[in-house]
């Protein structure tokens, strides 16, 4: 989003004599939000700024300048990545896909090419380069640790084709071997979980509180209020509690590479 909005708010704060967690406090929101939407990293939702104009005296000029989203990935998930990049432990889940930072660059490829309207070559290769770079958050050994829930179904799919599939694979199954990576299987046996709905990522950050993000169909969501946060982590727990234990996730993993033809 254009920092215009987040400036704005700013100065209306420090003209209000506040600090960001008195507005918080007086607006019913954490100051970590306080501070992405001033740094032009969040928008608020309308029920935000309708409590961010009410604290401030700014009649409802606040809710009625909200910054559009035009629908685009790159767009809504911008917020994310910056919060992405920022966690130092990373818990991730999908649905259809494999999680973005565990991606390859023929998986990317295949999946940035599904849009409607159609990206052109040079606009999928920005997209590639991007995802491929939010990745390189998992060349340092340690930070973030990264726990990553994989639906059967999105193994099953042979996205790109046979032979990026089983790369994929075991590129997934390297992290695991190298301890970079805790990965474990929800089996299509299971039936219905409870992350069936949407993909969801949570994160946990040396110096805010824990935030969360889903996305669906041409929408993407950062939530950072404690309860909600609080409840997409309770949902995230049960599932894993119905995962395969992980050197089991990592033999069906090998094994489904395998039908796709990795023979080593």
């Amino acid at each position: 989003m254009s920092n215009t909005y987040g400036e704005w708010l700013r100065q209306q704060r420090e003209a209000a004599g506040l600090t960001q967690q008195q507005l918080a406090d007086m607006a019913f929101m954490t100051r970590s939000h306080i501070a992405h939407i001033e740094a032009g990293r969040r928008v608020p939702s309308k029920e935000d700024a309708r409590r961010l104009d009410k604290a401030l005296n700014t009649g409802d000029v606040l809710s009625s300048f909200l910054p559009q989203e035009d629908g685009t990935i790159a767009d809504y998930f911008e917020a994310a990545r910056q919060l992405e990049q920022q966690a130092v432990v990373i818990r991730e889940f999908a649905l259809s896909f494999i999680p973005g930072i565990l991606q390859t660059e023929r998986y990317a490829r295949a999946v940035l090419g599904t849009t409607f309207p159609p990206r052109s070559a040079e606009e999928r290769d920005r997209h590639v380069v991007t995802r491929l770079e939010r990745a390189k958050i998992l060349a340092d050994p340690v930070v973030p640790v990264v726990w990553t829930l994989l639906d059967e179904a999105a193994l099953r799919r042979p996205v790109g084709g046979r032979e990026a599939m089983t790369e994929q694979l075991m590129h997934i199954v390297r992290l695991v071997e190298s301890e970079r990576v805790r990965a474990h299987v929800l089996p299509l046996s299971l039936g219905v979980h409870p992350l069936m709905q949407s993909m969801l990522s949570l994160w946990w950050f040396e110096d805010q509180p824990p935030a969360a993000y889903s996305e669906g169909m041409s929408i993407g969501k950062v939530h950072d209020s404690p309860a909600v946060v609080q409840r997409l982590q309770g949902v995230y727990d049960l599932a894993l509690g119905d995962a395969v234990p992980q050197n089991e996730s990592v033999a069906l993993l090998r094994a489904i590479a395998k039908e796709y033809g990795h023979n080593d």
